[in-house]
């Protein structure tokens, strides 16, 4: 089936609180595209942000970000009044999300709504139910709580009894700490709560949603602190290397990500058991699951811990098959999309044959002015115009070496630069690819102000871009809409 679709973070949705929610600006980005004639919404990470506001550093592998729940929503429900939330000032920049101040307030928000909740005992049965299905909620809930005990701190900085989950401390936190636990196992409740009407929502209207999950998980996260067995860490529990990718064109001294990497040996032990709950779990809140890195899982690149940069590091082999086939045989073949970026050697080409997972490809890598880009579209599986990593197509083009746009302009028959994304957009809407993916910002004409990220750096605008109300507009719907039809992808009417 030939499918398309746009890719917009929840994040980046428009509204008058500071941040895009669940509430009723995603379901209006579903109705904008069934009107675009689109059958797909791809996502980034629905996870907790933390240090960095990346949602690929997660608290937790697990746990959705409370920042995506709707204010409103709560409101509707009771569990807030419109005083508690109205009078903050959310934002000071409609186009870019400002953590600082949700941060400082939305807590309290939810604070209060919590009191609330407590109280109604109408809640309480389907709580219970929720806490009961999802075993992750104890020792996320506890890591949330001790974090909030020591102002914050990452657990490799709490007193060695509890850093190293010592019976003793871990129970006596539980006691003295479970109200706050409620407390984050509520928002949890809720988080899901409200992605699961979501979801609901898109399925029903023919939108079928692909998430995003990432290979590895943040140090300072639950995941790490509960199970260090699972990762490369000394005595200390501190990495003996982190995650990364080597120096290239991008990047001249590498990316460093500072991830510690997984310990392979010791989770093959129980046939990965750690990530095929982690798959069987993005199976159910997503409809495909797309995920970041896969190259890693053929080879990785490991960095000494506590190198300023990626330079040095070596190539060690991953898990490879075995790995795939265990997750296929205990949670079903297909609904993943491996993000197959990067230096794809060919062992990593015979991995993706063994999975049978659709890689994916990038337009703007496609215009070598040679014409031999095994990016060409004519090769593609799944194609994006542009991704959260990249510069918007628009962007793109006004940066690229002159040969670059002179060859770009002939390939796609337009004379001028602002021709250019929509071309794209064409382009890949008529390839042979099964899925075509825009971003919105791409189908607007958006610079550079409009990116997402500018991988391995931290600040600036990274994770902060967000639409406005008028970028939905009937000419653009009316313009995607057509081109579905006329390369011959589902329509959704």
């Amino acid at each position: 089936m030939r499918k398309s679709g746009i890719l917009l973070h929840i994040s980046s949705l428009p509204n008058d609180y500071g941040i895009g929610t669940m509430g009723h600006e995603a379901y209006e980005f579903v109705d904008y595209l069934k009107k675009c004639g689109q059958t797909v919404w791809q996502i980034l990470p629905l996870s907790q942000t933390s240090f960095g506001d990346s949602p690929y550093q997660s608290f937790s592998i697990y746990a959705g970000n409370p920042y995506f729940i709707s204010l409103e929503t709560l409101e509707k429900e009771g569990l807030l009044a419109a005083d508690d939330y109205a009078f903050i000032k959310w934002r000071k920049n409609e186009r870019y999300v400002d953590y600082d101040i949700i941060y400082e307030n939305i807590f309290d928000v939810f604070r209060k709504a919590y009191e609330r909740f407590i109280k109604k005992h109408d809640h309480f049965d389907r709580f219970k139910v929720f806490c009961q299905k999802n075993v992750w909620l104890e020792d996320y809930s506890l890591f949330m709580a001790l974090k909030d005990a020591h102002n914050g701190r990452p657990w490799n900085e709490w007193e060695s009894s509890i850093r190293f989950r010592e019976a003793a401390a871990v129970k006596k936190a539980c006691d003295e700490l479970s109200a706050e636990m409620d407390f984050y196992k509520f928002l949890q409740f809720k988080f899901f709560e409200q992605w699961f009407g979501l979801k609901q929502y898109a399925n029903e209207n023919g939108v079928e949603i692909i998430g995003d999950i990432p290979i590895y998980t943040a140090y300072d996260s639950a995941d790490v602190w509960c199970a260090p067995e699972l990762f490369q860490l000394n005595s200390d529990r501190l990495p003996t290397v982190v995650a990364g990718f080597p120096p290239d064109g991008f990047s001249p001294k590498g990316q460093l990500w500072g991830n510690p990497i997984y310990n392979w040996d010791k989770m093959k032990e129980d046939e990965f058991e750690w990530w095929t709950e982690r798959i069987a779990f993005a199976k159910k809140i997503y409809d495909v699951v797309r995920i970041d890195h896969f190259i890693g899982f053929d080879r990785y690149y490991a960095i000494p811990f506590g190198n300023a940069d990626a330079i040095e590091g070596e190539w060690r082999d991953g898990p490879k098959y075995p790995l795939f086939n265990v997750i296929k045989e205990k949670t079903g073949k297909g609904g993943i999309i491996a993000e197959d970026l990067g230096i794809i050697t060919p062992s990593v080409r015979k991995l993706l044959r063994q999975a049978s997972y659709p890689g994916m490809k990038i337009m703007q890598f496609a215009f070598d002015a040679d014409g031999k880009s095994e990016y060409l579209p004519q090769n593609n599986y799944v194609v994006y115009t542009s991704t959260h990593d990249n510069d918007t197509v628009a962007g793109w083009i006004m940066s690229a070496d002159r040969s670059v746009r002179g060859f770009a302009k002939e390939y796609l028959g337009v004379t001028r630069y602002a021709q250019v994304p929509k071309a794209v957009i064409k382009l890949a809407w008529t390839s042979t690819a099964d899925t075509a993916i825009t971003t919105i910002s791409d189908l607007c004409g958006y610079g550079s102000e409009a990116r997402i990220n500018i991988p391995s750096t931290l600040g600036g605008n990274n994770w902060r871009w967000r639409t406005a109300k008028a970028d939905f507009s009937e000419e653009n719907a009316a313009f995607l809409k057509r081109l579905t039809q006329l390369s011959n992808r589902i329509v959704n009417e």
